[in-house]
């Protein structure tokens, strides 16, 4: 990491209020935040089989920033979606904080989510009739926080990753990198213990990538949130307290 990247991403980061952050317990009540045993996922039948996950035993702890890295088909995004219960893997379990989401119904699987995982898209994801504010809010509104309440959150979110000046500003007037740090703001809204990104710099040049994730590690470290994020991008190993390597469906 250089210096010009920690002056870059450090003046970014502006502490939310001191009530934001009491109204929430900053660490979670178990010291692994994501834990799997024997995870298989296979596609397909019979003789059109494809086994894209083997035995995945992963354990991540509580407040820990970690990379999941391999070749294009080695499983990265499948795991991801696995782990942030999107997919339902074709055989052992996963944990995310102490609950066990592979015996959960849909509907308590989907609530869970919610209020629980903060997701970071590759291609940022944000509603380009709303403006930076508006995707905040929106996301708030969704975990039941709202009016002044969700207004006031979305702001602090804005001023945390330096788009204070931008909170009216449609997604079309925002370059690449204002973009996904609108997208981090809105992964962090309603302050969810787990942060998950697929890909998240890919749509970034160098600069504004490493930028962006450094100031997702800034942040994920001040509240004590645990992120996850799958990269194929070796210039952001530096922020990442583990690397964990995915080959072939299996970990190394």
């Amino acid at each position: 990491m250089t210096v010009s990247h920690l002056n870059l991403a450090s003046s970014l980061v502006v502490p939310l209020p001191s009530q934001y952050l009491a109204e929430r317990e900053l660490t979670p009540a178990v010291s692994e935040a994501i834990a799997t045993r024997g995870v298989e996922m296979v596609y397909g039948e019979g003789a059109e089989q494809f086994q894209a996950l083997s035995n995945i035993n992963l354990e991540i702890p509580a407040g820990s920033i970690q990379l999941l890295m391999g070749p294009s088909g080695s499983g990265k995004t499948t795991l991801l979606s696995i782990l942030a219960g999107i997919l339902t893997p074709s055989g052992g379990s996963v944990r995310l904080l102490g609950q066990e989401i592979t015996a959960m119904s849909r509907s308590q699987l989907s609530q869970f989510r919610l209020q629980n995982i903060g997701f970071i898209f590759q291609g940022f994801n944000l509603f380009p009739a709303l403006t930076a504010l508006e995707n905040i809010e929106l996301a708030l509104e969704m975990k039941g926080i709202r009016g002044k309440a969700a207004r006031h959150e979305a702001l602090s979110l804005l001023e945390a990753v330096g788009l204070g000046s931008r909170a009216k500003n449609l997604p079309k007037n925002l370059s690449g990198g204002q973009k996904q740090r609108v997208a981090i703001a809105r992964a962090l809204a309603g302050n969810p213990p787990l942060i998950m990104a697929d890909e998240p710099t890919a749509a970034l040049d160098s600069t504004s990538g490493h930028a962006v994730i450094d100031l997702l590690s800034t942040l994920a470290k001040e509240r004590g949130r645990t992120v996850l994020i799958v990269t194929h991008d070796p210039r952001i190993m530096d922020v990442a307290d583990r690397v964990l390597y995915l080959e072939d469906g299996r970990l190394k």
